[in-house]
């Protein structure tokens, strides 16, 4: 599919959601975020960390539609996971299976849990990951998780750290959809080195690294910490 103009969804309009989608649509692609109200969303005065005020966000890219989950789910040709963790699958299950069947899923969230202040915990670890529970209940749909150990700027322009020598990650249970994502890593986001983990039970290991992330973020007093893997 590289190489050729795409449609491509970006579920959840946070900060992620609108790096992400600002920068695919800057590369030509058709765009469509989605959320779960539009209406209600561009209604919203305030903004979560990392992101603007959707309605001020949107005003300076037009380009990019706005509609449900659903509407953005079956418009995608691939589909990025941007929602909060905690409601990822709730999410994916507003998105609607019929309308993720079939398709590359990227995920990049992760499954913090805030109900106890910062730093936050990992709502699923050890034994499971959110990966592996959107994988479970989506069997149709090619989840591939990466990115999430990097925050917004460095995941769409990883030479913002280190010149870009630095890794990230991909976990998936179809190796084509990996290789696909690979190249989307690569050709899209300007990623040096991309590392193959395994299949999707792999991404118990990226993101469980958030507890380190957040903790070098706090020590650094930076968001620019990653990840550089030597042998």
């Amino acid at each position: 599919m590289l190489g050729r103009e795409m449609r491509v969804a970006v579920l959840g309009t946070g900060g992620v959601g609108q790096t992400l989608a600002a920068m695919v649509a800057s590369l030509g692609h058709e765009v469509m975020m989605g959320t779960r109200d539009v209406r209600a969303a561009l209604a919203r005065t305030e903004a979560g960390w990392g992101a603007k005020v959707l309605s001020e966000w949107h005003a300076e890219h037009p380009e990019v539609k706005l509609g449900t989950f659903a509407e953005a789910a079956g418009h995608g040709e691939v589909v990025f996971n941007a929602t909060a963790g905690l409601a990822s699958v709730e999410a994916l299950e507003a998105a609607g299976a019929q309308n993720l069947d079939g398709k590359i899923l990227i995920d990049v969230a992760n499954p913090l849990d805030f109900s106890a202040g910062m730093p936050p915990t990992l709502f699923v670890c050890n034994t499971d990951s959110l990966g592996e529970q959107i994988q479970r209940a989506f069997p149709g749909t090619k989840v591939v998780k990466t990115l999430n150990t990097v925050n917004s700027g460095v995941m769409v322009d990883p030479s913002q750290v280190a010149g870009g020598d630095h890794h990230i990650f991909v976990s998936g249970n179809d190796p084509d959809a990996k290789a696909e994502v690979t190249g989307i890593l690569r050709e899209w986001f300007g990623w040096k080195n991309v590392l193959d983990l395994g299949d999707i039970t792999s991404a118990r290991g990226p993101e469980m690294l958030l507890a380190l992330w957040l903790r070098l973020s706090m020590s650094l007093q930076t968001p620019q910490a990653t990840i550089k893997v030597v042998t």
